[in-house]
């Protein structure tokens, strides 16, 4: 399974707490170039499972508001 597909697999939640890992471990420092690149890189791609996740939400939402209450 490729890195892209394992990625939309992860939750919202796994994708935030990797993501905070990465900030973590990029502003303490102590990487190599390389190994900060590749971290930024990481970062990037769980940025956008998150914003993926929380689209979903919000269309979830909208889609919620728009439709009529049901009759009684």
């Amino acid at each position: 399974m490729t890195d892209e597909k394992k990625d939309e697999r992860l939750s919202y939640e796994q994708a935030r707490a990797e993501l905070a890992s990465v900030v973590e471990r990029l502003e303490t420092g102590g990487t190599t170039l390389e190994e900060s690149l590749a971290l930024w890189e990481r970062g990037e791609k769980l940025a956008e499972t998150c914003q993926r996740w929380l689209d979903g939400a919000r269309a979830r939402i909208n889609a919620a508001r728009q439709d009529p209450p049901a009759a009684s």
